[in-house]
């Protein structure tokens, strides 16, 4: 039978989130219905609303969610009822990319995580006898109860405090998962890392995992500067007082051997390439707007400068986000100390309060 839950719909940029009750379907074999304990609120899914990054709406987001399994399909037999789980994003399991273990690469990823529907264009919503599209990133987190693939639902010690776990999920995994999986800094070298929200500071912190010496963190604000020196930043540059590019250059002496760049803002994108020694490479993982094109001066890339796109820190979730809860209980990885938490129904001030003010990092929404 339906399950009837509490969802945010995301209507557009200029309204508020709509909270409504709707109907959750049960889940197919391959599925889990989880209940949801809290969920993060990413950039990613501000970037969807405001379409800045232009996908169709209405549609339940939300994709940093944990919670605890209340259901699992007939063909699920590595989850549980009462699991805990972090969710992250579904992908085929079979193409070329999967076999590769680059699941975040999968040739069905958008279907899979981007559209808010399954790949055979159903949804697991229903408002009122109509579809609501509550599938993105395969969870749609917005909400009380989700399905989700299982595939991207991973179990996690139930010792670990679950209201903190789900940005795990996605913000974590990507900015440690991008420094360790695709950058792959050896010791002793440099990296710049323009932007110190959750992506950037948790790169800050792999970077240390990393062995990396010169730590550079680049932001607007002085706070969140502040912050990634706490974490692990051994020098901090104010993009608003200094010349960024030529500041990296001064403390690498001569260009930094990776950087990693956040933001999405296209004129960050070509300082996070211009700050590069020879050779040097920048890993892309800030939502720029859609249909963007960023000039790129030759002359830079052509003596071994490079720049790559990098989805989800191209991390095999089902082991590197067990790693990752793993290390913040050893104290290795403290990103408790940039969050903040809501309640549910407060999602419009938490989004304001992070991606607006910038005076929250990671705000975490507690479900009821």
């Amino acid at each position: 039978m339906p399950e009837m839950i509490d969802v945010a719909v995301a209507l557009s940029p200029k309204e508020p989130f709509e909270f409504r009750k709707v109907e959750l379907l049960p889940p197919r074999p391959d599925e889990v219905r989880v209940r949801i304990k809290a969920t993060g609120i990413c950039h990613t899914d501000v970037a969807v609303k405001d379409q800045y990054f232009a996908l169709p709406l209405p549609m339940v987001l939300g994709h940093e969610g944990a919670g605890v399994v209340e259901e699992v399909g007939d063909a699920v037999t590595h989850l549980a009822v009462g699991d805990h789980v972090v969710l992250c994003g579904d992908s085929c399991g079979h193409c070329k990319r999967c076999n590769q273990g680059l699941n975040f690469y999968c040739d069905e990823f958008v279907e899979r995580n981007l559209t808010g529907l399954r790949p055979d264009g159903s949804t697991s919503l229903s408002d009122g006898g109509e579809e609501l599209r509550g599938r993105f990133v395969s969870q749609s987190s917005f909400a009380t109860q989700v399905i989700a693939s299982s595939r991207g639902a991973i179990k996690i010690p139930k010792d670990l405090p679950l209201e903190l776990m789900g940005p795990l999920g996605c913000g974590l995994t990507t900015g440690v998962g991008t420094v360790l999986n695709a950058l792959k800094p050896q010791p002793g070298s440099n990296i710049a890392i323009f932007g110190a929200g959750t992506v950037g500071l948790a790169a800050v912190m792999g970077s240390g995992l990393a062995g990396c010496e010169k730590i550079i963190a680049v932001d607007v604000l002085p706070a969140r500067l502040e912050t990634a020196k706490e974490l692990g930043a051994t020098h901090c540059i104010n993009a608003k007082e200094e010349d960024v590019v030529e500041a990296i250059l001064s403390i690498t002496g001569g260009g930094a051997d990776y950087s990693l760049e956040c933001t999405g803002v296209p004129e960050v994108v070509i300082q996070a390439v211009n700050c590069l020694g020879r050779p040097g490479w920048c890993a892309q993982v800030g939502v720029t707007p859609s249909g963007i094109t960023v000039p790129m001066e030759m002359d830079q890339i052509l003596y071994g400068r490079g720049i790559r796109g990098v989805v989800m820190g191209e991390a095999q979730v089902a082991n590197f986000v067990p790693y990752l809860a793993e290390l913040y209980r050893d104290g290795r990885l403290p990103y408790d100390r940039f969050v903040q938490f809501y309640d549910f129904t407060d999602i419009d001030k938490a989004v304001h309060d992070s991606a607006v003010t910038g005076d929250v990092i990671k705000p975490i929404l507690r479900m009821p």
